[in-house]
């Protein structure tokens, strides 16, 4: 799971969430009774408005979250929290218009209302079901919620890069295998020879295209370089990736397990 792909609407969901979580101790009730009950005092109430809402911010989070998409009975898990968002926003409306309900013979109708419990659970649930339909359609809920991490300084001149995949300062240069190290003795920029009885190296594609590093903006698909319409990967904000390929707009990229896909949608990117 990766919480650099969660986007401002996803921290509404959290707050809204915990939010609806406090009210569910606080009254029910308004009235002048001692014994005042708590959501926790009637099972129907809690688990249709309070657990319905908080199970349904967590299915969203969890889908937002998850590299690829999860489906439960053939349904997106997000799709399934946001239907569990707008069952608790349904539910507080309704106990808001009659808030007595199984209630009514124990405390009486005179002088009882909608408690803190109740008031601050509908504002909860009503703002949980919203941004929870709005943010897919809202471009200001669907920026990243933690920023992305800047890119490494440059190393001074003459001095030797980190190894490791995803350091934006490692550029393969054109006919070396990538992370292979010049031999000593060898001039800087000569390729190494071919080891006897190897095929030889792939040239590249002609062009002025140089690999380059590259961070998303918010989470994109990566589609198979045959063009089938289902992604085989997804990239997440606040991880470099490998740009090998450039197809008019788009850019062949290479994930972190050596797997690589068309980014159709490139605008925004971070060049390392």
């Amino acid at each position: 799971m990766n919480i650099r792909s969660l986007t401002r609407g996803d921290g509404v969901v959290i707050g809204a969430a915990v939010v609806l979580f406090i009210a569910s101790f606080l009254d029910t009730f308004d009235t002048d009774g001692s014994d005042i009950p708590n959501a926790w005092d009637n099972l129907g109430l809690v688990m249709s408005m309070y657990v319905g809402g908080i199970i349904g911010a967590v299915l969203i989070i969890v889908a937002r979250a998850l590299p690829q998409p999860r489906k439960v009975a053939g349904l997106d898990l997000g799709h399934v929290g946001v239907a569990f968002t707008i069952f608790a926003a349904w539910t507080s409306f309704w106990t808001i218009v009659d808030p007595l309900g199984a209630f009514s013979d124990e405390l009486g109708s005179s002088k009882v209302g909608a408690g803190t419990g109740l008031i601050l659970g509908l504002i909860a649930a009503l703002v949980l079901a919203g941004v929870a339909i709005a943010t897919p359609l809202v471009p200001a809920l669907q920026a990243a919620l933690l920023p992305a991490p800047k890119p490494v300084a440059p190393q001074p001149y003459g001095a030797q890069p980190p190894g490791g995949y995803g350091y934006p300062g490692a550029q393969p240069q054109p006919g070396q295998p990538y992370g292979a190290q010049p031999q000593p003795g060898q001039p800087f920029g000569q390729q190494q020879p071919a080891a006897q009885g190897a095929p030889a190296a792939a040239q590249p594609p002609a062009g002025d295209f140089s690999p380059f590093w590259f961070a998303v903006p918010v989470t994109r698909p990566l589609f198979s370089e045959d063009g089938a319409p289902n992604p085989i990967a997804e990239l997440a904000p606040g991880t470099w990736y490998l740009a090998v390929e450039q197809r008019g707009a788009a850019l062949v990229a290479q994930t972190q397990d050596g797997r690589r896909g068309v980014l159709q949608d490139t605008t925004g990117i971070q060049r390392g």
